[in-house]
C-alpha cells in the first residue's frame, strides 16, 4: 500500500544566538520565560520595541535594559498582546450557554455541587466576567455565589490590575448585550463597573502556563488564543497540565485558531467548530487496539453413572479435551510441577519444531525454555505468586522466516478440590499482525499529526497576525485619539497665545504712552535744569550723582555724562566735597536745609567762594531718597 505523500514547508531559520541571550537575560533578571514562544512572532515584537528606543542590535538592547529598568514594562506590554473582549466569538458562548453548560450543571439550579472554572490567559478580565455572566444566567445569583469559583490567571501583572478593578470604557463593553449590561454593571462616570457582589466569585492571580503548577479539580477550562503563541513543545506541556487540571469529563474550550489534532489521545472533541474538548482517561494505545482472548479451565460436571459407563464417558471427555487443546490456534505447552513437559498442542509443535518425543522431557533441556524468551524464571514466579505472568510483544526470529511478535502467557493450573498445583500452561499468542497494524497506524497517525500541526501552525500564525493587526489598529486608534487630543490642546494654546498677544499689545501701547509722557517730563525737567543760573546737583542715598545741570558743568568744568553715576565725594572738581559730607548726611536724614560757604578752585584754575545749600529729596509717602545741592558763586566785592 502506497503511503500518502506529505509536503513540509521549509523550516524557519534559527534565531541568532544574541536573541537567545536576550531571552535568557530577561528570564534571569525578571523571571519571564519566553523561551517557549514561537520565535518569528516574538522576534517581530521585540524588534518593534527596539526600533522605538532606537537600538539596532540585540546586545545593545540588553545593555539598554540594564541601564533603563523601566523599559521592561514597555517590552512586556509589547510582547504580551492582550487582545480580548466581552462575548468574543459569540457562537462559542451561545453553544456554552445553550447546550454545554446545562448538561454540565446537571440541569438543576438547586444543587450545591461546586463548579470550578479556570480562565487561563485572561488578559484584562473580559472573558472571565463573560463566563461569570453566563453562569449567573444559568444558575441564578444565589446558586452562583454558593457553587461557582472562577480562577482567572495571566502572566501580565498590569493586565491583572485592570481585571481586578473590573472597570471598562463604553467601547470595551460594546459586546455585552444591553440587558446583561444593565443587570450586571453599574455606571461610574464614563465607565462601566462589574457588580462587586458577583466579582467575589472571580479570583485573579499571576500564573505562567509554562512554569507554574496547574490549578486542580477544574470542571470548565477556557484558554482561548493563548496557546498559538507557543511552539509545539510548549503547547504539549500545556496540554499535559490542562489534562491534569481537569476532572474526569471536564471540558476545555480553546480559541478558534487552536486545532489540537496532535493531542487527541488526551482530549476528545465535543464540537470541533467551536473548539470544545472533553478530557479522556489515560489508556495505552495498544489496549485500545488489541483485546487478547485468554483460555481458562472449568471443572466439568460429571453425572453419576455406572462405573463402566463412567469410564467410557471419562475417556470420551479426555479425547474431547485433547482435541480441543490440540486444535487451539495459539501454541500451548503444559509443564508438570516437576518441570517436565506434559502436553504440547499441534500449533506449538509446528511453531517451535517440537515433536511427540519431547513430551516427558525436562523443559530446561528444550530450546523453548530460553528462546524466544526466558521461561524458567517466569514459571518460578507464577508458582510462587500463584498468578499468571504475561510478557508482551516478544520478538521471535523463526529460523528461515521473518520475525514474529508473541505475547507469552504463563498460567499456573490448580486442582481446586485439593488445592494442589497440577502444572503450568504456557500460551503463545501470535500478535504480529496486530503489531504491524499498530505500527502502520502509528506511522499514519504521526504523518497525520504532522500535517495537522502544519495546518494548526499556519492557522495560529494567521490568527496571531490578525491579532497583531487588531492590536496595531487599536494602537492606531489610540494614537489618532491622542493626536486629536493634542490638536485640541494646541488649538487651546493658540487661543491662549492670541489672548496673551492682545494683552501684550495693550501693555505695549500703555508703555509707549508712558514713555512719551516720560520723555516729555524729562524734556521738561531738562529745560528747567538748563534754565537755572545756579549749579544743581542731585545725589541719591548712596551719594551717587543722579543729575548735573549745565551751570554746574560750566562752574566746575565737567560735563554731565562724566559725573552722572559716580560717587559725589570722589569727584575732583576743586571743591572740598569732604566738608559737605555732614551736611549731605543730615539732608538724607531729613534735617532742615543747611548752607555752607567754601573756598574752591575750579578746573580752569579760577578761585571762587561757593555757596552750597542742601535740601532733602523725598517722594510722596516713600521717605527721603536723596538730596539736592545748589551751588552758587559769591560775587566779587
Amino acid at each position: 500500500m502506497s503511503k500518502p505523500r506529505t509536503t513540509h514547508s521549509p523550516p524557519s531559520p534559527p534565531p541568532p544566538p544574541e536573541f537567545e541571550g536576550l531571552l535568557e537575560y530577561i528570564k534571569r533578571s525578571r523571571g519571564f520565560d519566553f523561551t517557549g514562544y514561537k520565535r518569528p512572532g516574538l522576534m517581530r515584537r521585540i524588534q518593534r520595541r527596539m526600533q522605538t528606543v532606537g537600538v539596532a542590535e540585540y546586545p545593545e538592547y540588553t545593555d539598554y535594559l540594564e541601564v533603563h529598568p523601566d523599559e521592561f514594562t514597555h517590552l512586556f506590554n509589547t510582547i504580551l498582546i492582550n487582545v480580548t473582549g466581552f462575548f468574543r466569538d459569540p457562537e462559542t458562548w451561545d453553544y456554552l450557554q445553550g447546550e454545554l453548560l446545562p448538561k454540565m450543571l446537571g440541569g438543576s439550579k438547586d444543587g450545591y455541587e461546586p463548579f470550578r472554572c479556570w480562565s487561563a490567559g485572561c488578559a484584562t478580565g473580559e472573558e472571565s466576567y463573560t463566563l461569570a455572566m453566563v453562569l449567573l444566567e444559568a444558575l441564578g445569583p444565589q446558586a452562583f455565589e454558593q457553587r461557582v469559583k472562577i480562577f482567572a490567571t495571566d502572566v501580565d501583572e498590569e493586565a491583572l490590575a485592570i481585571a481586578r478593578a473590573a472597570s471598562y470604557t463604553e467601547q470595551q463593553v460594546e459586546g455585552v448585550p444591553k440587558p446583561l449590561l444593565e443587570k450586571y454593571f453599574h455606571r461610574a462616570g464614563d465607565r462601566y463597573v462589574f457588580h462587586k457582589d458577583f466579582r467575589r466569585a472571580v479570583i485573579f492571580g499571576r500564573h505562567d502556563l509554562l512554569q507554574d503548577a496547574p490549578i486542580s479539580r477544574i470542571d470548565l477550562l477556557l484558554c482561548r488564543n493563548a496557546l498559538m503563541y507557543f511552539n509545539t513543545e510548549a503547547q504539549g506541556r500545556c496540554m499535559e497540565r490542562f489534562h491534569f487540571a481537569l476532572n474526569d469529563g471536564g471540558v476545555m474550550v480553546l480559541g478558534k485558531a487552536e486545532m489540537l489534532f496532535s493531542r487527541l489521545s488526551l482530549f476528545a472533541p465535543l464540537d470541533m467548530k467551536r473548539r470544545t474538548f472533553t478530557k479522556l482517561p489515560r489508556t495505552h494505545a495498544r489496549d485500545r487496539l488489541l483485546v487478547l482472548s485468554q483460555s481458562g479451565t472449568e471443572r466439568p460436571v460429571v453425572p453419576v453413572m455406572p462405573a463402566t459407563a463412567a469410564g467410557e464417558a471419562t475417556a470420551d471427555h479426555m479425547r474431547i479435551r485433547e482435541a480441543v487443546f490440540d486444535a487451539d490456534s495459539s501454541g500451548q505447552v503444559v509443564v508438570d510441577p516437576q518441570g517436565y513437559v506434559a502436553l504440547i498442542n499441534e500449533r506449538a509443535r509446528a511453531q517451535f519444531r517440537l515433536n511427540d518425543g519431547d513430551v516427558g522431557r525436562p523443559l530446561q533441556d528444550l530450546e523453548l525454555s530460553y528462546r524466544p524468551v526466558e521461561l524458567r524464571a517466569a514459571i518460578d514466579r507464577a508458582r510462587e505468586t500463584h498468578r499468571s505472568v504475561e510478557m508482551k510483544e516478544v520478538l521471535w526470529s523463526n529460523p528461515g522466516g521473518e520475525g514474529r511478535f508473541l505475547d507469552v502467557h504463563v498460567q499456573p493450573l490448580y486442582d481446586h478440590s485439593a488445592s494442589a498445583l497440577l502444572g503450568v500452561k504456557i500460551t503463545f499468542h501470535d500478535v504480529t499482525r496486530f503489531k504491524r497494524l499498530q505500527e502502520e497506524l502509528q506511522q499514519s497517525h504521526q504523518e497525520l499529526e504532522t500535517a495537522y500541526e502544519e495546518l494548526q501552525s499556519t492557522n495560529e500564525e494567521r490568527e496571531t497576525a490578525n491579532e497583531e493587526l487588531q492590536s496595531t489598529n487599536e494602537e492606531l486608534e489610540t494614537t489618532n485619539e491622542e493626536i486629536q487630543s493634542t490638536n485640541e490642546e494646541l488649538e487651546t494654546m493658540n487661543e491662549e497665545l492670541q489672548s496673551t498677544n492682545e494683552e501684550l499689545q495693550a501693555t505695549n501701547e500703555e508703555l509707549r504712552q508712558r514713555s512719551e509722557e516720560l520723555e516729555k517730563l524729562n524734556a521738561f525737567f531738562s529745560s528747567i535744569m538748563s534754565s537755572l543760573k545756579t549749579g544743581v546737583v542731585v545725589v541719591d542715598n548712596d551719594l551717587r550723582v543722579r543729575a548735573w545741570n549745565e551751570t554746574a558743568a560750566d562752574m566746575w568744568g565737567l560735563r554731565s555724562d562724566e559725573v552722572v553715576g559716580r560717587h559725589f565725594l570722589d569727584l575732583d572738581i576743586g571743591l572740598p566735597v569732604d566738608q559737605l559730607r555732614p551736611m549731605i548726611r543730615g539732608g538724607l536724614a531729613g534735617d532742615c536745609d543747611g548752607v555752607l560757604v567754601l573756598p574752591a578752585r575750579n578746573r580752569r584754575g579760577r578761585e571762587l567762594m561757593c555757596h552750597v545749600s542742601c535740601s532733602p529729596a523725598a517722594a510722596d509717602g516713600k521717605g527721603v531718597w536723596g538730596v539736592v545741592l545748589t551751588m552758587e558763586e559769591e560775587p566779587a566785592k
